[in-house]
């Protein structure tokens, strides 16, 4: 029976590349100079530290300029709270959300359950399954999901015939 898995993946490395950038050219930039901004990365979460909020928007854009050009989806950003530290430097917390969550697989099943395909959707951990009958039929159910979910990057892999 012909299956795809629909996922949610990013690629660490070109995170870690991005966030190398990022601290690189906020080093050598003229309007950072003796500012303590920088970016973190542990366990999936970036965190910037910056003088002001607007170190820090500035910081952020630079991050999400980097890692658009390595072809990270930005969508796949959680943005924290701004969280003040000592005397007026504050930091942020932004999580690289990765895997497909129960909500949203939920969502996903539901779509393709309401769109009446010969198709069936099965939640797997973090992997959303889905099976049908013809080649067709799951083309067409890509392009549904594609259509309905935009505020999630996903990615469609594992197309079996």
């Amino acid at each position: 029976m012909p299956s795809f898995d629909i996922v949610s993946e990013v690629n660490d490395v070109e995170v870690r590349n991005a966030l190398d950038q990022t601290n690189k050219e906020v080093g050598t930039r003229f309007d950072f100079k003796g500012s303590d901004a920088r970016v973190e990365y542990k366990d999936k979460t970036l965190t910037l530290y910056a003088d002001d909020d607007f170190k820090l928007k500035q910081v952020t854009d630079i991050l999400t300029g980097k890692l658009a050009k390595r072809q990270v989806d930005v969508r796949s950003l959680k943005y924290g709270e701004i969280e003040k530290i000592s005397g007026n430097k504050v930091k942020q917390a932004i999580t690289v959300r990765t895997g497909v969550d129960q909500e949203l697989a939920k969502k996903i099943v539901k779509v393709l359950k309401e769109s009446k395909m010969k198709v069936q959707g099965s939640i797997q951990g973090d992997v959303v399954r889905v099976s049908g009958a013809k080649r067709d039929e799951l083309q067409n159910a890509i392009a549904l999901i594609r259509k309905t979910i935009t505020d999630f990057p996903l990615q469609y892999q594992n197309f079996r015939d």
